[in-house]
C-alpha cells in the first residue's frame, strides 16, 4: 500500500490500498536498491475508454432512477467518503489515490446516447447523470461530455436528472433552461458542509459549500427545478449542521431536500479511517464509534434502504433533526413531475406531429 510522509494537499485519500482483484502489485522500491521509494506522479491522468453502450440499468432500490450514464469513471473531486471509489478496482486501479488521479473518460458518450434513443425499443424514461462519479468534475471543462449529453437529451426531449457538487454546471444554464421549459430536468446539488476547513480536507477539489448554495439560487431563479442532497451526514463531523444546511438551501430556493448517512463500503472504510486519523486525530475514535453504532457495530451496512439511513439512537436522532428542519423550512415544496410525453425522434419527420 502506497503511503506518503507528508499530507497530500488537494487530494482526499492519502493512501493507495492494493487492488483486491490483482494477483500482483507494482513494486515502488527503486531498481538500484536505494532506500528511496518511487513515488507515483501526483498529476491527474486522463484515460479514454470506448464502451459499446452508455446507458446503465440501475438495480439498487436506494436510487430513485432506473437508468444512469457515467461519462467519467474516477473523480478528481477527491471526496474521501465516496462510495464510487470501489468501482475503480474493476478497472485495475486502486480505490484510493488512483480514483482521483486516473480518470477514465468516454469520448463517444453523446454519440452512444443518440444511438440508444434511435432504437425503437427505447421508451421515454428519466436517466441520471451520474450514478457513480460527478459528471461536472474538473475534466468536464475541457472534454464537455456532459454538455454533449445534455444536447442529445434536449434534441430527443428525454428527461434527465443531474447530481453534482461543482459550479461548472452553470456553464450549461442555456440547455438546462430549455429542458426545464418542458419539465425534462431535475438538478440536485450535493451539499455536505458549510464549514470551509472541513470541506477543504474532506472534498478537496469541489466547489465550496457557499458556492453550491449560490448555484442552487441561480438555477432556481432561472426556472430550473433544483434541490439539495445533504450528505453524507457523518456523526461527529457535520451532523450538527443539518438545521443550518436545510434553512440555507431553502432560502436559496431549493425545491426539495434529502440526506444520506455515511456508509463506508469495501475499501472506503480503510481510506476514510486513515484520512480521519490524519486530519482529526482528536475525534477519530468518537466518529468511528458513532458510525459503528449506526451500522450494527460495523463501519458499513450493505442492507438496501437501511444502509443509506443507518439505525439506532444516533441515526434516529439525525433523522428527527432533519425532518424537523424540513418541516420548518420546506414543508410545501416538491420537484415537478418529469414530462414523459415529449420524447421524439427527430428523424421521424411529420409522424412526430401525430
Amino acid at each position: 500500500m502506497e503511503e506518503y510522509p507528508e499530507y497530500l494537499k488537494g487530494r482526499g485519500a492519502q493512501i493507495n490500498p492494493p487492488n483486491p482483484y490483482l494477483k500482483g502489485d507494482y513494486d515502488t522500491q527503486a531498481e538500484d536498491g536505494l532506500d528511496e521509494a518511487l513515488v507515483p506522479d501526483p498529476k491527474t491522468e486522463f484515460i479514454p475508454e470506448h464502451p459499446k453502450k452508455i446507458i446503465n440499468k440501475v438495480t439498487s432500490p436506494d436510487v430513485p432512477m432506473d437508468y444512469s450514464i457515467n461519462p467519467y469513471q474516477g473523480c478528481e473531486h477527491g471526496c474521501v467518503y465516496c462510495y464510487a471509489r470501489n468501482a475503480h478496482t474493476y478497472w485495475g486501479y486502486s480505490a484510493g489515490l488512483d480514483f482521483e488521479r486516473k480518470i477514465i473518460y468516454k469520448p463517444e458518450a453523446p454519440k452512444l446516447l443518440k444511438e440508444a434513443f434511435e432504437k425503437k425499443s427505447w421508451k421515454a424514461h428519466p436517466i441520471m447523470l451520474s450514478g457513480n462519479t460527478d459528471c461536472y468534475q474538473p475534466g468536464e471543462r475541457n472534454f464537455k461530455l456532459t454538455r454533449g449529453l445534455l444536447e442529445v437529451f434536449l434534441q430527443y426531449k428525454n428527461p434527465v436528472g443531474i447530481v453534482t457538487k461543482n459550479s461548472l454546471i452553470l456553464r450549461d444554464l442555456d440547455i438546462l433552461c430549455e429542458l426545464a421549459k418542458e419539465n425534462l430536468v431535475h438538478v440536485f446539488l450535493s451539499v455536505t458542509t458549510l464549514e470551509p476547513e472541513l470541506r477543504r480536507l474532506m472534498e478537496p477539489r469541489t466547489a465550496t459549500g457557499q458556492k453550491r448554495v449560490e448555484v442552487i439560487r441561480q438555477l432556481s431563479a432561472a426556472g430550473v427545478p433544483t434541490g439539495a442532497l445533504l450528505g453524507p451526514i457523518i456523526p461527529g463531523l457535520n451532523n450538527h449542521e443539518i438545521p443550518k444546511l436545510v434553512k440555507t438551501v431553502a432560502d436559496a430556493g431549493a425545491s426539495a431536500v434529502g440526506y444520506t448517512f455515511i456508509r463506508l463500503n469495501g475499501q472506503i472504510k480503510e481510506i476514510f479511517e486513515h484520512w480521519l486519523r490524519e486530519t482529526y486525530p482528536d475525534r477519530a475514535d468518537k466518529v468511528l464509534n458513532q458510525i459503528r453504532a449506526s451500522h450494527g457495530g460495523k463501519l458499513n451496512d450493505s442492507e438496501y434502504g437501511r444502509r443509506m439511513r443507518g439505525e439506532g439512537e444516533i441515526a434516529e436522532s439525525i433523522s428527527r433533526l432533519f425532518k424537523l428542519a424540513k418541516k420548518q423550512h420546506m414543508a410545501d415544496r416538491a420537484m415537478p413531475a418529469y414530462n414523459l410525453e415529449a420524447f421524439r425522434r427527430p428523424g421521424d419527420g411529420q409522424l412526430s406531429l401525430f
